[in-house]
């Protein structure tokens, strides 16, 4: 008998933090395979209940759907447009997007359907959604990445959901900066190695710069997906949901195989305490405590560590073409902007005040 089947576990907060209730008939033989299965769990005296941490890995180890980022918002939207979301939903669905951006397209959409109020979507003038983008802008302060992305999700209703391709001819983009993307030296970068003395977060470290990978592709590494012998990694399913091929640095070898001796994961490379794939979260936070011990002042992410792969590269000689393969770009011109950041020509030309 699976006594974990005798537990009922429902999602709640505990002490403002989002917690997985775990309710059972006072049993302790149920208690020792709920300590076993989760040894970090705790127990409320203001409830009465065990608990454990709500968390991704743990929704998918005992099989509860995830939490809805519209959640708090559903209850807002009115009867009338309620299966305009529904429909959106489906849509998304259907096109196969990804739960990211799902999630996303439903919580730009949402905001929308709340402000509407009792005016179904359907009826929506292109006057009154220009007042509406007004709006965010002028009243919400909208960035224009946040305004793209909500006009995106509304579009997407209207274009693919209820296949008016026109409706979109009159309303106007945000123009959207032109930044470049932020690097790091390579001096900065051995300086992030060093100060980080856990085997397992260098080896994050190691290889987001060391293949330019994506923080998501980093923790959705599988130990089937590294080849030692071809010095290859494959690359499942990442943005654009296609798979890539990238070099294995041999520099990382050793650190590779000690790691793997000594944590022993099962399936992902980098496991949660729980089991499942690491999160997202620990490994930026893992990338940010290393920036304050190494004291490098600049506001940067972990992403910058992609940034700095292609800049670095480029720098090096390696064609273009061979940089767009490595990094899973689509487009040649997504590429192109590591050419205005890391190009020596232009580094080395000496301003006339340096000649004075």
């Amino acid at each position: 008998m699976n006594l974990m089947q005798e537990i009922v576990f429902t999602a709640g907060q505990h002490n403002n933090k989002n917690v997985i209730w775990c309710k059972f008939p006072k049993n302790d033989l149920v208690l020792s395979a709920l300590k076993k299965q989760f040894p970090f769990c705790r127990w409320s005296n203001t409830n009465k209940c065990w608990y454990i941490t709500d968390s991704v890995e743990i929704r998918k180890k005992i099989n509860i759907s995830q939490a809805e980022p519209t959640k708090n918002l559903i209850h807002k939207v009115h009867p009338i447009n309620q299966v305009a979301l529904q429909n959106i939903q489906n849509q998304l669905q259907l096109k196969a997007y990804s739960s990211n951006t799902i999630k996303v397209y439903l919580t730009e959409f949402v905001q929308l359907l709340v402000i509407l109020k009792h005016h179904p979507i359907n009826e929506l003038t292109a006057d009154r959604l220009k007042s509406y983008l007004l709006y965010c802008v002028n009243e919400l302060k909208l960035s224009e990445t946040h305004l793209n992305s909500r006009l995106n999700a509304i579009k997407f209703y209207f274009e693919q959901v209820l296949h008016k391709e026109k409706f979109f001819f009159d309303i106007p983009r945000p123009k959207s900066k032109s930044t470049l993307p932020k690097v790091l030296s390579t001096k900065d970068i051995q300086k992030l190695f060093e100060v980080t003395t856990n085997i397992k977060h260098k080896l994050m470290l190691q290889l987001c710069y060391g293949m330019g990978l994506r923080v998501s592709e980093v923790v959705e590494l599988k130990i089937t997906n590294i080849d030692s012998k071809r010095m290859q990694v494959l690359i499942e399913n990442s943005k654009g949901k296609s798979d890539r091929y990238v070099n294995l640095p041999e520099s990382v070898l050793a650190l590779l195989r000690t790691y793997y001796k000594t944590y022993k994961p099962k399936n992902y490379l980098f496991e949660g305490q729980y089991g499942g794939q690491y999160s997202i979260r620990s490994v930026q936070s893992v990338f940010k405590n290393a920036m304050l011990i190494a004291k490098i002042n600049k506001s940067v992410g972990i992403h910058s560590l992609r940034h700095s792969y292609a800049t670095h590269l480029l720098e090096y000689g390696t064609d273009m073409v061979f940089i767009q393969k490595l990094l899973g770009h689509k487009d040649m011109k997504t590429t192109m902007i590591y050419a205005k950041v890391g190009k020596k020509e232009i580094q080395n030309v000496k301003s006339p005040l340096d000649n004075m």
